[in-house]
Parts: structure tokens; sequence; C-alpha cells
């Protein structure tokens, strides 16, 4: 950890960045799990957004993605067994997603039998929907079960940045994603840490917003500031 300075320098840069409460939020926990396996190493809006569309409009669904308040309200429209349902395998998913990225370059799967795997996984432990989603948040003993067999399926990225993503995704507004993007605007405002000190640093960095700006600042939210800042460069 650099010294307190420093951190007051962070904390001034990220504030600089006017970090904002979440405004939209997929819909389906479908578009989650895509959504965390496609973005790993990958870029945004060329690769994941594309993605999810093409999912949504095989299932006729307009509606993406809406505000969490609208997203809680709306009934999951592609539950993960539907996914499974219309997708049984690797190549039916890769035909319509049309992106046949791995999850890593060497030994990696492809990105659509990864999400397959992580599908089965959450289905498996009745998780099936967005709202089951946010009740497994709360539940430690099967959050663990489920992370522990999300784990082994290949290319997760360094200190489980997938799982974290697709927990923030879902809605956990304390977990964050500390993926390349993040860690490259931290070392230039000079903290060059690895991926759980990452995580704690920013959760810190939040907890000081929440002081000086008078309300609940939250990881989340610092997170996607910083990966905000980072994507433009």
């Amino acid at each position: 950890m650099k010294d307190h300075g420093s951190f007051d320098l962070l904390v001034d840069a990220v504030r600089a960045l006017d970090p904002r409460p979440r405004e939209r939020q997929w819909v389906s926990l479908s578009f989650c799990v895509l959504d965390a396996v496609y973005s790993i190493g990958a870029n945004y809006d060329k690769h994941v957004v594309p993605v999810v569309r093409r999912i949504a409009d095989d299932f006729g669904i307009k509606v993406r993605a809406a505000t969490p308040a609208a997203a809680k309200s709306i009934a999951d429209p592609v539950p993960l067994d539907a996914l499974l349902e219309r997708y049984p395998d690797t190549d039916s998913l890769l035909a319509v997603a049309n992106n046949r990225q791995n999850t890593s370059p060497r030994g990696g799967i492809h990105k659509a039998d990864a999400v397959i795997r992580y599908a089965k996984i959450l289905d498996h432990h009745g998780v099936q929907t967005l709202a089951d989603g946010r009740a497994a948040i709360f539940d430690n003993p099967l959050i663990d079960q489920i992370d522990n067999e999300l784990r082994s399926v290949p290319g997760e990225g360094a200190s489980g940045v997938r799982r974290g993503h697709l927990w923030m995704l879902i809605g956990d507004e304390n977990l964050i994603k500390p993926d390349r993007m993040v860690l490259w605007w931290l070392a230039r405002n000079g903290f060059d840490v690895d991926a759980p000190t990452a995580r704690t640093l920013l959760a810190e960095v939040a907890a000081a917003l929440s002081v000086q700006c008078g309300r609940v600042v939250t990881p989340w939210e610092v997170d996607h500031g910083i990966w905000l800042a980072a994507r433009l460069r």
C-alpha cells in the first residue's frame, strides 16, 4: 500500500471521475452469464454487447436492460433452463452468438462452452432467474458451493475476475472486477497492484468517498467509474 498522501490523491482522482450509482442492468440472468464470460479479455462494445443482443433477438426480447428498479419488477425473460433448452451444446450457441473467442489463448475453451457450463452449474443449484441470483448472493453456503464449481470452468481470469463480474452484474454492489483496464488505471495513478489488493483498495476508496460525498458510494460505483475512464483510453 502506498503512503496516505498517495491514497488521498487516488481518492481525489476517483472523485473527479464522478462515479454514479448503477443506471442500467440486464433483465435476465442469461444475459449476465453471457456478459461475465464474454467480457474477459474482450472489447465490451465490439464483442460482448453484440453477443447479448444476438441471443436476446433469437428469443424475441426487445428490452435487454433496464433501470435496477425496473429490472427487479420484470420477470426474467430468458431463464437459464430456457437458455439450455434452446442451446443444449456449444455448437448451437456458437451458431447464434457468432463469436468464436476462447477463454484463453492457450488451452482455453470456446466462451460459448463456458457459458453452457456456467448455466448448467447455476441451474443445478436452482439459480435460474435474475431474482434467484439476487437471493443467492445472500445465501453464503449456496454461493460458496456455486463459486467452487464455477471456478473449475477454464478461463475465469486472475483472482476469479469472471465470477466476481457475474455476481456484480446480478446485483452485488460490494463485489468488483478489477480487470486489466482497472489495474492499468490504478497503475497510472500510482498503485501498481494485483487484483486482490485492488479489491481492498477500491473498497477503501469507496468508504472515503462516502464520507466526502455524504452518501453511500459503493465499490461497484468506484470500479465502474474507473473502468469507464480506462475504456475511453
